[in-house]
């Protein structure tokens, strides 16, 4: 069963009966269990600043029991995963005016890397203390002197709250080694005392801090532990604890970062442990965290970490700061074969007409090619189809050669366009905004198809771009410099804690 924040704390270093009474601090607080108070706010998790004080009522609502959030929460709706747009429900539409900058196909080599930053790598550890922890940075090898003061100088009375005998870190560098974001926790136990200090760099010049303070509950997450065998072969026993629209995306991100060199971890008793939320009206369901680990160890093979982002769709990132993005944007099928890349296909032939003279040679057809844009993925009619991110349905319905096509429009001026269905999700609309992972249609072959397929395109800005190509590179698929402070945060928040 899922359990929230408060179970998680028995691994933790909290004594096992958080669970059975109220933990209470200095005989006024009343701790639940895990959220965030900081300077700002952090998806997912309701910060308050630390500024204010706590009224008679508030510690009075804090007394309650903890409210767990159970399975239960999950809406059996068939919308899981689906916003519907006002108004919309009964208008028909599958409607033949098109919109003619939606088809508009700009043929070129889109490769913009939008500021992202392609060596970005995170290193992670707990630093033994010693007499002087204020020269954190500069152990961790960061030789930047200005940095250095700016710790020096901010985290005075940090190191006075620490426990436990080392520094959780999680440092993030960029190209020739350029500093991009450090976060530290006071001491390897996460419980209603520990403090989160985030620095990043600044674009004046200068350095920011960020500070987050554990206290009380948040019932937006929940901590789930799956069987990996569970998550890699047999989807049906997931879903009786993630919604829908999640497991596809939990087997993806498993499939993308499960070990190679321990290539048998299914036929042991690792586990996937999830730190989930489960959404509202307000927000989409969304896995923050995914960590492959061995029970009885505490070993953690391999993890990822959600980056939510306001102005492109957010991304998951490995501990190391590698991405696993671009592998969700060409993963429209959980069956499929390409069939057929971006190139030139045949096209139609030129007939000529016969010659009178019976004598004359016949001259071939002179054949034509045109540029076939898309990736075309062979599977059997009715295989079900993915959105391969969050996105709102800009169009629905038949187009000429794209037979019966679904467009998505993306933040970030991204679309994504499935083509030659056979058929739509019966509940989607135009307007409706779907999240990643939903089920949006079914293969066919309707329009200019030659056989059961989905043709699948990608495009930023109204140009096509090749998802699979070598010099392609997209701001979705890089950590950019603004993003840094959030992973390394969220690895120390959510992630099982290292042990020195």
């Amino acid at each position: 069963m899922p359990r929230s924040f408060t179970t998680i704390l028995d691994n933790w270093g909290v004594k096992k009966n958080v669970c059975a009474r109220p933990l209470f601090l200095k005989g006024a607080i009343n701790v639940i269990g895990f959220a965030l108070v900081g300077l700002i706010q952090l998806p997912g998790v309701e910060l308050v600043s630390s500024a204010l004080a706590q009224t008679t009522s508030q510690t009075s609502k804090a007394s309650k029991t903890p409210q767990v959030k159970q399975k239960t929460v999950i809406q059996s709706s068939k919308q899981v995963g689906l916003k519907v747009k006002q108004g919309t429900l009964n208008q028909y539409s599958k409607s033949m005016s098109l919109n003619p900058e939606l088809f508009k196909r700009i043929e070129g080599e889109y490769s913009n890397d939008g500021g992202s930053n392609l060596d970005y790598r995170v290193q992670r550890g707990c630093l033994r203390r010693s007499y002087n922890e204020d020269n954190l940075p500069a152990n961790l090898g960061l030789n930047d002197r200005n940095f250095n003061d700016f710790f020096k100088a901010q985290t005075k009375g940090f190191f006075d709250r620490m426990r436990g005998n080392c520094i959780p870190y999680a440092l993030a560098l960029g190209s020739r080694n350029r500093f991009e974001s450090l976060s530290i926790m006071n001491g390897p136990i996460q419980d209603a005392k520990t403090e989160i200090w985030t620095f990043t760099p600044s674009a004046a010049g200068s350095f920011l801090i960020q500070q987050d303070y554990l206290k009380d509950e948040s019932k937006r997450f929940t901590e789930i532990q799956l069987p990996l065998r569970d998550v890699l072969y047999d989807p049906k026993k997931v879903g009786d604890k993630l919604p829908v629209e999640l497991i596809w995306e939990l087997n993806s991100v498993i499939k993308q970062i499960y070990p190679e060199e321990n290539s048998a971890l299914e036929n042991t008793n690792s586990v996937v442990r999830l730190i989930v939320d489960f959404g509202d009206k307000e927000r989409w369901a969304q896995i923050w965290a995914a960590e492959i680990i061995d029970p009885a160890s505490g070993e953690v093979f391999s993890s990822a970490f959600w980056v939510e982002r306001s102005d492109i769709p957010g991304g998951f990132y490995t501990a190391s700061g590698e991405s696993i993005e671009r592998t969700f944007w060409t993963n429209p099928l959980s069956y499929r074969r390409i069939s057929r890349g971006v190139g030139s296909v045949r096209a139609s032939s030129k007939k000529v007409a016969p010659s009178k003279n019976t004598n004359a040679a016949v001259a071939a057809p002179k054949q034509r090619y045109r540029t076939h844009m898309g990736i075309d993925y062979s599977a059997p009619i009715g295989t079900p189809i993915f959105s391969v991110a969050t996105g709102k349905v800009v169009h629905l319905g038949y187009s000429g050669a794209f037979g019966n096509l679904i467009i998505l429009e993306h933040p970030g001026n991204y679309r994504t366009y499935y083509a030659h269905l056979s058929n739509y999700n019966a509940e989607l609309e135009v307007g409706n905004e779907v999240r990643r992972g939903l089920e949006i249609g079914y293969v066919g072959s309707t329009g200019r198809s030659t056989g059961p397929h989905l043709h699948f395109e990608l495009r930023k800005d109204g140009i096509y771009v090749d998802p699979y190509g070598a010099k392609t590179e997209l701001d979705l698929w890089n950590m950019r410099d603004s993003d840094s402070g959030l992973l390394t945060r969220e690895i120390l928040l959510l992630g099982t804690p290292l042990k020195n």
